[in-house]
């Protein structure tokens, strides 16, 4: 069954009992207002909010990364703490459009509701769509009834099916799919891809009266007719093609699967989970994680451009050992360091 609910966050109405509504629409896809569209030059980067695992530790933070397409801030995980890594980061946010969660670990989602209630605080009335697996709404809504705390916002969501892939999201720049995952529970990855960029208009070579209609007609490709049905301005004269388009891939948490590889194939930058070394991979099949050899075995398979391995055990101080296990696979590979961020 095809279906997708949005679940709003109403705390803002007069009652607690009016805290979430449901409705269904016939396909996977939100198509938010494209008021936000941005042009093929605008930023297309990650930065590393957490980059730990389940157990607390002193060197790095639960999972959590921020996306920056264009001017729109996008969460990917949102473990606790997460606010404060943004303060931290100097990231404004109030200027989140979306939030992805993988899945419900408490590693992954647990700085979630505290995020919530801040925008909430800040005065936040602009929506906030939420993409996560089942139950998330359900949580949310206990936390918001139980608290009697109300939002002042709608937070629209949409539940992730874990056992196929999906286009979830169609921003005017990017689109966004789920990527199965195996993990102990229910587990989403996510494929940011940039959509197909336009040409670039090479307006020194037209005379300076062109008429403003042509020069969108040019960067779309299209030619522009003479009175005689000939061609005045040939599109291929006057453009060259855009930057090929980016994308970037987030896995975690998940087994090592081979099945991943053909939805990969071709990332720039993918982030594959490596929470043990491989003389620990006995115990990571158990636990349904990944090895720092299995993260980059993928990467290698599917000829992506980058890797960043993280969410490392905290049984692990020094992260030099899981570079250097997964260079030796492929070589272009990078740990996932808090506070920084990577250029797509």
């Amino acid at each position: 069954m095809n279906w997708k609910t949005i679940f709003e966050a109403r705390a803002m109405t007069n009652t607690t009992q009016e805290a979430a509504s449901a409705a269904t629409k016939p396909d996977n896809t939100i198509y938010p207002n494209t008021e936000h569209h941005r042009s093929a030059s605008q930023p297309f980067a990650i930065t590393i909010l957490g980059a730990g695992s389940a157990t607390p530790s002193l060197q790095m933070h639960p999972t959590a990364q921020l996306l920056t397409v264009g001017s729109d801030y996008m969460l990917i995980d949102c473990g606790e703490g997460t606010q404060l890594r943004l303060i931290e980061q100097k990231i404004r946010p109030g200027r989140l459009r979306y939030i992805f969660i993988s899945h419900l670990h408490g590693d992954h989602y647990f700085g979630l509701a505290p995020l919530l209630s801040t925008l909430n605080l800040s005065g936040r009335t602009e929506d906030l769509y939420l993409f996560g697996p089942r139950g998330l709404d359900e949580v949310l809504t206990t936390i918001f009834r139980v608290s009697d705390s109300r939002l002042g916002y709608r937070l629209h969501f949409q539940a992730v099916d874990p056992a196929m892939s999906s286009v979830l999201l169609d921003h005017p720049q990017i689109t966004v799919e789920s990527i199965p995952l195996q993990h102990r529970i229910d587990c989403s990855g996510y494929l940011f891809r940039e959509k197909t960029h336009k040409p670039h208009l090479l307006r020194e070579k037209l005379p300076a009266d062109v008429p403003v209609q042509y020069l969108k007609q040019l960067k779309d490709g299209q030619d522009i007719p003479d009175e005689t049905g000939g061609v005045l301005y040939a599109a291929a004269d006057y453009t060259v093609p855009g930057p090929p388009p980016r994308s970037y891939a987030f896995c975690s948490d998940t087994r090592y699967v081979t099945e991943l590889v053909p939805q990969l194939q071709g990332v720039d930058l993918l982030y594959h989970e490596a929470t043990f070394l491989e003389d620990n991979a006995e115990r990571a099949a158990e636990v349904y994680h990944s090895t720092a050899q299995q993260a980059a075995a993928i990467a290698a398979d599917a000829g992506v451009g980058r890797l960043l391995i993280g969410h490392f055990s905290s049984r692990y101080k020094q992260y030099d050992l899981f570079l250097d296990e997964a260079r030796k696979v492929f070589p272009e590979t990078y740990l996932a360091e808090e506070g920084e961020t990577f250029v797509i």
